[in-house]
């Protein structure tokens, strides 16, 4: 049993000003492509189809290309979705959809759509549990004892219909304890959305949504596919990729990745503003971290001839590295106003006035004294 396993494709969104669909069409395209080269008996998204729980019509209608592309090679597809998602408008048209093969999650009502698949090994169960929150699993076990995630998830698993000889398949979309997380993930307050990963224990593989980087947790059985884009700086290091998980008989399960590429890729370069602005041109985003001592006027304008994707600027120099922590004024009648500007400008800037400096300094502190008296 092949499965290709993608999640998080937050399709409509956006990096500051610039639009990311392009992108995602570029990739969806690859997905297709891998579909046909590999063959599998099954697709699965694992969640945050979308980047917003109301989608841009773009947004949809990439979406909807996507899916018929899906229906075309003969491959059943399974859907859920996250936090990001709306449950109620990843389900709609979810029956008429079933017969193209596309399974579309429907909102959680205590149950957990489960679907079969079968190869020459016998029957795979794929149970489809889209994003929950403990109030949704409390809402239909009230007599349960629901204080976390944890609890939920486990709610829900335990009242599912389980056949424990047959090989079974979960896919889901929260934070597993103890994967690794990114910047441009939604965080709670002290981790009170982690799901402890022993609730998929009875589980041949667990097909995981929400975290933006290629992972297993724990071991290979339960995992996150990552992101098929970067989509913030903190991801600029990652290989994205599609995981392939084959299972054959009961406990046999090997997993690999396939690679992406980008239509432009996210990067972080650093060097001065010279160095920089005489590099060759490029189409990637990019974070830009200047050297300078000095700030340069108008920096992100002028490397946007080179750069024009450029998203973000900041500095990297012994101003930045230091601060004014520690500076203490003392008493103002101990105390003599150029030595006080003086003493914090090499706090706040890692290095003395220069002559010119002190000099204007000078001339203001006797102008306010002159205008005092």
């Amino acid at each position: 049993m092949k499965l290709i396993h993608l999640s998080d494709l937050h399709l409509g969104k956006r990096l500051r000003e610039y639009s990311l669909i392009d992108d995602q069409k570029h990739i969806l395209s690859q997905i297709i492509d891998i579909v046909k080269d590999e063959k599998p008996h099954g697709v699965i998204i694992a969640g945050d189809v979308y980047d917003k729980s109301v989608p841009s019509a773009e947004a949809v209608e990439v979406f909807d290309d996507f899916l018929y592309s899906l229906s075309r090679t003969e491959t059943e597809t399974f859907i859920i979705s996250g936090n990001h998602d709306s449950p109620e408008r990843i389900a709609f048209g979810g029956r008429l959809m079933n017969r193209s093969g596309v399974h579309l999650s429907p909102v959680y009502d205590g149950t957990i759509t489960k679907l079969p698949l079968t190869d020459e090994h016998g029957t795979v169960y794929v149970y489809m549990l889209p994003f929950v929150r403990p109030a949704d699993v409390r809402r239909y076990y009230p007599e349960a004892e629901i204080a976390s995630y944890t609890d939920a998830v486990r709610t829900a698993v335990e009242n599912a219909e389980f056949d424990e000889s047959a090989r079974n398949i979960i896919i889901t979309h929260q934070f597993v304890t103890g994967a690794s997380r990114c910047d441009s993930e939604d965080k709670s307050v002290g981790g009170t959305d982690n799901v402890d990963g022993s609730v998929f224990e009875k589980f041949d593989y667990t097909a995981l949504g929400h975290i933006h980087s290629p992972q297993n947790v724990g071991n290979e059985k339960i995992r996150y596919c990552g992101t098929p884009l970067k989509y913030s700086f903190s991801e600029a290091m990652h290989k994205k990729s599609v995981t392939v998980a084959e299972l054959n008989e009961k406990g046999s399960l090997t997993v690999r990745e396939i690679q992406f590429k980008p239509l432009r890729d996210m990067r972080i370069i650093r060097g001065s503003f010279e160095e920089l602005v005489s590099s060759e041109k490029t189409d990637d985003y990019i974070k830009a971290v200047l050297t300078d001592e000095e700030e340069i006027p108008d920096a992100i304008g002028r490397l946007r001839f080179t750069y024009p994707n450029i998203l973000e600027l900041e500095y990297d120099n012994r101003r930045t590295r230091g601060g004014a922590e520690g500076f203490s004024v003392g008493t103002a009648e101990e105390s003599d106003p150029l030595e006080i500007f003086m003493e914090f400008y090499e706090k706040q800037n890692n290095k003395p006035m220069s002559t010119e400096q002190e000099e204007i300094i000078k001339a203001v502190i006797e102008e306010l004294k002159e205008d005092k008296a």
